[in-house]
């Protein structure tokens, strides 16, 4: 299996491509695509992806531990991150990743976030 080293670190925020669109908003599948600095990206290969369901800062401390640890497996809302490393059609890799956390009452949704451009070692 390969591994990865970042080469650029990122992480700004990014508008995604979808060709359809998801059946469930909250746990996505890997975009077709994304839009940074103006300019768009297609993704033509799903290297890896993963998810981060723990709670951080004051959400850590605000439930019960039976509870926690069963939210670290499945998600509770609002709460983590799916992350996804792909090459796009430039050939160049990069990690993003979708914050389930809404950011106010007018945008509950998440926000999509570039992490940075990969090479494969």
């Amino acid at each position: 299996m390969p591994t990865y080293k970042l080469l650029h670190f990122i992480h700004e925020s990014i508008e995604i491509i979808f060709d359809r669109p998801q059946t469930v908003e909250k746990k996505p599948d890997c975009p077709n695509g994304f839009i940074w600095n103006a300019k768009a990206y297609r993704v033509t290969e799903n290297l890896e992806e993963w998810h981060d369901y723990q709670r951080k800062g004051r959400m850590a401390a605000n439930m019960r531990p039976v509870h926690a640890e069963a939210a670290e497996t499945k998600g509770s809302w609002g709460v983590g991150r799916f992350y996804f490393r792909a090459r796009v059609d430039t050939e160049q890799i990069f990690e993003l990743y979708y914050d389930r956390a809404p950011k106010g009452s007018k945008q509950r949704t998440g926000a999509w976030f570039l992490v940075g451009e990969m090479i494969e070692t």
